[in-house]
């Protein structure tokens, strides 16, 4: 039994006696990543020209426009010419039925530069910052033979290429 406890005993401490290295190997882990350029329109602050009896004069408006493109990325902001049959960018055309209120959006708060969709030529550009930027749009439906009273709507579709 003495020798069994001691044969024991002898077996636990090799178990506990740490083992030494006479050597070692290394190699290296290699690490990337890639971050790759992006914009996404954050939202667009809808356009109201309100309820009128006549369109005697201009009526003006402004949109927030919030983009956010990456860090250091250019990119240009353009403005498609909406769905009324016969727009263009410098007279896009809100409907109700076939019936046509006329209407231009602009870059600038004097609204002399028209905003279109042709890079270079009528769209806003800027650089990101890997934040939100706002920009003005600033809308006019200047003064025009009234239609047939109803509501007159349009859809724009707003492209940011970076």
């Amino acid at each position: 039994m003495r020798l069994k406890s001691a044969l024991l005993a002898a077996g636990l401490g090799l178990a506990i006696m740490p083992a030494t290295y006479a050597a070692t190997a290394t190699g290296t882990l290699n690490l990337s990543i890639t971050i790759q350029a992006s914009c996404t329109v954050v939202s667009a602050t809808a356009i109201n020209f309100g309820s009128m009896a006549t369109i005697a004069a201009n009526v003006d408006q402004t949109s927030t426009l919030t983009v956010n493109c990456s860090s250091t990325t250019p990119y240009n902001v353009g403005l498609g010419v909406g769905g009324g049959s016969g727009a263009t960018v410098a007279t896009r055309k809100m409907t109700s039925g076939s019936d046509v209120v006329n209407y231009t959006l602009y870059r600038d708060a004097s609204r002399t530069q028209v905003w279109g969709e042709t890079i270079g030529t009528d769209t806003v550009t800027g650089t990101g910052t890997g934040a939100n930027q706002t920009l003005t749009i600033y809308a006019r439906v200047p003064s025009q033979a009234v239609p047939p009273p109803g509501t007159y709507t349009d859809a724009v579709t707003i492209t940011v290429t970076y």
